[in-house]
């Protein structure tokens, strides 16, 4: 068990989480105001009696195949999404970097997608903005940070958007695959960085397919299927019969 360096109230609760999508006669998603006034729809449970509570310091892997319900687990974390049934308990200031593409605008330099996600983040616009050399510097992109991030490659994205998810220093971090899509030398950064958030007491949730990068920041696992919790426990146990189901 990783031990945190001081006591921490960074908790993330479930208990019988279920998130339910609609989707109209043409498999549309619906949001909640049009479900109410479309009378022709279908429904899918993208999670469905989901329980498990991550306590202070701890690392946890989302693992299982794509469409299992791990990114609706993160986005529910992140409040992006909300429980349509069940009890979601969050308690810790939320760093999350789900997509590479996530909330950036092409056509704006890095600095100044840096400063809008920022206040999105929860800045202020002068905390901002008064952040941005230390994110440059974050980001190790040097001269690419002043150019538009169109021209960036996945990679220097995710640089950008984990350097801001690093800049509000988040009790609970939240990544969701794009931690995989970085470089060798910035995988150890993120790797340093999750192990400071556990180390003071916070929780660090990574979902992807590349185990030896998963276990580099996590020591448990939750393995997820169809929108379920299959198993849930030690990483090395969990990957192991995991994949005993799918090789």
């Amino acid at each position: 068990m990783h031990r945190p360096s001081h006591a921490s109230t960074a908790r993330l609760e479930a208990s019988g989480v279920g998130v339910r999508f609609q989707f109209d006669r043409h498999e549309r998603a619906l949001t909640p105001g049009l479900a109410r006034l479309r009378r022709r729809k279908t429904e899918s449970w993208g999670l469905r009696d989901v329980s498990f509570t991550i306590g202070s310091g701890e690392g946890v892997a989302l693992i299982g195949a794509s469409g299992s319900g791990k990114t609706t687990l993160l986005r529910l974390f992140a409040g992006v999404l909300s429980a349509d049934a069940g009890r979601l308990q969050v308690t810790g200031k939320v760093g999350s970097l789900l997509s590479t593409e996530a909330g950036l605008m092409w056509l704006l330099t890095g600095r100044e997608n840096a400063e809008m996600l920022g206040i999105l983040a929860g800045l202020s616009a002068a905390q901002s903005r008064g952040a941005l050399e230390a994110m440059k510097r974050r980001t190790g992109l040097e001269e690419a940070f002043e150019r538009p991030v169109l021209s960036y490659s996945e990679g220097m994205r995710a640089r950008l958007g984990f350097a801001v998810a690093d800049e509000i220093r988040p009790d609970i971090l939240l990544l969701d695959e794009v931690h995989e899509a970085l470089d060798h030398q910035y995988r150890h950064i993120v790797a340093e960085r999750a192990e400071a958030i556990r180390s003071r007491g916070g929780i660090v949730v990574a979902a992807g397919h590349d185990h030896p990068l998963l276990e580099s920041v996590c020591d448990r696992a939750i393995w997820m299927a169809g929108g379920h919790v299959v198993q849930d426990g030690a990483f090395a146990e969990v990957r192991r019969d995991y994949l005993s189901q799918v090789t």
